[in-house]
């Protein structure tokens, strides 16, 4: 499946293999919010859209940002967990502002459904094949 910036998940792989981390090419790819681990505290990588919002919506997350910008993107992409602790001045932007921001940089979501121990799981990063770029 490709995303808006046109690259199927293998071709994403292919092309930056050398610039992600083994975590992200050793991950079960999900593309579909039907497919799921195979077991309790897998590694899963994803770039759907659609796979991302319903993990953030099974855990009652919405899309927020650090309010600084970088190029009239938000310059940090996180989730608002309920319950977590605040900090930093963070911004709701919609789903489709977040999603731009996360397509221009061409990242990747690396995340488990749940824990090894079967309860849910909310550890996520985001992996960004630009990063060492200046």
């Amino acid at each position: 499946m490709a995303t808006k910036t046109g690259l199927s998940d293998q071709e994403y792989l292919q092309r930056y293999a050398e610039r992600l981390p083994n975590s992200v090419s050793q991950a079960k790819w999900i593309s579909s919010p039907d497919e799921h681990a195979d077991h309790d505290g897998q590694t899963l990588a994803t770039r759907s859209h659609e796979v991302i919002e319903q993990w953030a919506a099974d855990r009652d997350a919405a899309p927020v940002t650090v309010t600084t910008e970088h190029e009239g993107r938000p310059d940090v992409l996180r989730f608002d967990f309920p319950g977590s602790p605040g900090g930093r001045q963070l911004d709701d932007p919609n789903w489709d502002r977040w999603f731009d921001a996360f397509d221009a940089r061409e990242l990747v979501m690396v995340f488990q459904e749940n824990l090894s121990n079967g309860s849910r799981s909310n550890f996520f990063i985001f992996n960004n094949p630009h990063r060492s770029e200046g």
